[in-house]
């Protein structure tokens, strides 16, 4: 039986994989035309060739501290937590600087159905970041599910339009995007065109994922990435916005029939000495365990009110570093398997 099972973002989970920051490295761009988040900033093509930047072990060590206790939370919960085996740092990066140190699974890996499908990044630094999980992945083609690999993008100069505006700087050379431009609701995926991905990314997606799914290319949402940090699905007919990003005019039409919560502007998280590398919004990346229950960064207050006075139950857990480290609860899981069945959910 397959390992793999997801349809939603929002389902009971059943089995997640959680990223590790041993050995974690802060990306850098690489050449000209290079992108990357974290310790060098959002860089297009600007030349940046340098050696991959170590976080200091204190950081390391107080987000693999949290982010086990995220993992016995979950394990209370019933749900199966897998990790990537550890590497050391030497062993983390190539020699043009791509890291694959397992710190974020969902950065190179999106789950739809019993599939799970490498997707073909735009940042050059992400480029061996699967890599990490190859021996979960073995296993889970084992079990029956499916394996899939995006063409391998060439991201030379030509496929960046550095002088045009936010959100159209990725031109349609190739199929390029990253798990995070998706969001599952059962046959509708979301796909946010973006800095992130293009149209031809979503071309490849709908032709991955056949005539079961519809992929919705989402324009003029937020130029960068990721989509869970503009809106997320709690359970059917209810869902968070990013205030800042989303209106009615610009929302998906697939979600319009839906219940909206404003997100509630979110205190600055990050630990001290941290320089602010993401948007304050990465503290809002919420972890839906099951409909009614999400795990969220505890220093946002605000938004745990927000949520109980609508019916979701919070589990506040650490994430003190997510803005250096560029990932909250959201994009250091990826759910492998959730319960339910495949359904449509346009209301």
């Amino acid at each position: 039986m397959s390992l793999v099972s997801v349809h939603n973002e929002w389902d009971p989970l059943e089995e997640v994989v959680v990223g590790t920051v041993r050995g974690a490295r802060a990306p850098v761009a690489v050449g000209y035309a290079g992108r990357t988040e974290g310790a060098a900033g959002a860089c297009h093509g600007r030349r940046r060739d340098a050696a991959p930047v170590l976080w200091p072990d204190r950081v390391l060590k107080e987000t693999e501290e949290e982010l086990e206790e995220l993992c016995e939370e979950l394990r209370g919960l019933g749900v199966t937590v897998r990790r990537p085996r550890t590497r050391d740092r030497a062993a983390c990066a190539d020699v043009l600087g791509r890291t694959d140190d397992g710190r974020r699974p969902r950065a190179g890996l999106l789950t739809v159905g019993d599939t799970v499908i490498e997707t073909p990044t735009a940042l050059r630094a992400r480029f061996s970041e699967p890599f990490a999980y190859r021996e979960l992945l073995t296993e889970y083609l084992v079990s029956g599910s499916r394996w899939i690999s995006a063409p391998e993008p060439r991201l030379t100069g030509a496929m960046y339009d550095l002088g045009a505006p936010p959100g159209e700087r990725l031109r349609e050379r190739e199929p390029v995007f990253d798990p995070a431009n998706v969001l599952r609701l059962g046959t509708d995926l979301l796909y946010l065109v973006s800095d992130s991905g293009n149209e031809l990314g979503a071309r490849w997606l709908q032709s991955a994922v056949g005539g079961t799914y519809t992929v919705h290319p989402c324009r003029g949402l937020h130029a960068p990435t990721p989509l869970d940090l503009t809106l997320l699905p709690l359970r059917p007919g209810l869902l968070l916005t990013n205030p800042s990003r989303v209106t009615g005019g610009n929302l998906p039409a697939v979600l319009r029939s839906w219940r909206r919560i404003e997100c509630p502007e979110p205190a600055g998280p990050g630990g001290a000495g941290d320089a602010p590398h993401r948007s304050t919004w990465t503290g809002t990346g919420l972890l839906v365990v099951r409909p009614g229950l999400v795990v969220v960064d505890g220093r946002q207050r605000e938004l745990m009110r927000v949520l109980e006075r609508h019916g979701v139950d919070v589990l506040p857990l650490r994430l003190t570093h997510s803005r250096l480290l560029a990932g909250g609860f959201h994009g250091l899981v990826l759910d492998v398997r959730r319960t339910g069945a495949l359904e449509t959910y346009r209301f």
